[in-house]
């Protein structure tokens, strides 16, 4: 029974272990880019220089923490290139590109940085503008690095290109990501934490019984 104890608190604490290795996981922090199409958003297959968009596309960007292209977080809201472009009419000899730059959370932030909020725009462009001219209409500065790759958009964040954060940082932001996602409203425990806290509790109490039954 002490073994059958002992093993059943071992397999309680796997998943915690699992977790604690995914979270160490190699994370990156950087401005991702993505293309609308309908109301759902794709992760754009060319980069923001190299892309031409054709009039009435809606494109958007998003700062985050993530470990790849599949990990990472897309842009929120719902607006629409009727939304965002409905004070920008239509003129001869330019199109126009609806964009939407969300710059993340504080938990993606770099430290001592604070996102600003997020926000649409309607860049009026030539015809065969680049993605990246067309934001450089609407959100100066933009900042690259010497590979071509997007660093900042509207002078967020202030520093930093694609970094890869440190592991302890990384299980951080994902701690805090979780707690966003689980804290109830009145800020008291996780239903979880208190559930896997009954759980080893329970497991602990079994274990010593069966000792103090065997003596």
């Amino acid at each position: 029974m002490i073994r059958r104890a002992a093993a059943l608190f071992l397999a309680a604490l796997l998943p915690l272990l699992a977790a604690t290795g995914q979270a160490r996981a190699a994370g990156y922090r950087y401005w991702s880019f993505w293309e609308q199409d309908g109301t759902t958003w794709t992760y754009a297959t060319q980069g923001p220089s190299l892309l031409r968009p054709a009039d009435g596309a809606v494109q958007g960007f998003r700062f985050s923490v993530s470990e790849d292209s599949a990990d990472a977080a897309e842009p929120r809201g719902t607006a629409d290139f009727a939304t965002i472009c409905a004070g920008t009419p239509a003129r001869d000899g330019a199109k126009r590109v609806a964009l939407v730059i969300d710059f993340g959370t504080r938990a993606d932030a770099p430290s001592g940085e604070t996102p600003p909020a997020a926000r649409t725009a309607c860049a009026r462009v030539a015809p065969d503008a680049t993605t990246s001219e067309a934001l450089a209409s609407v959100a100066e500065p933009l900042r690259y690095d010497t590979n071509a790759l997007l660093c900042a958009i509207d002078g967020y964040p202030r520093k930093g290109c694609g970094e890869q954060i440190a592991a302890d940082e990384q299980e951080q932001k994902q701690k805090q990501k979780q707690e966003q996602r689980s804290e109830p409203a009145d800020g008291g425990p996780s239903v979880g934490l208190v559930a896997g806290v009954a759980v080893v509790a329970v497991l602990a109490a079994a274990a010593l019984w069966q000792v103090r039954r065997r003596a």
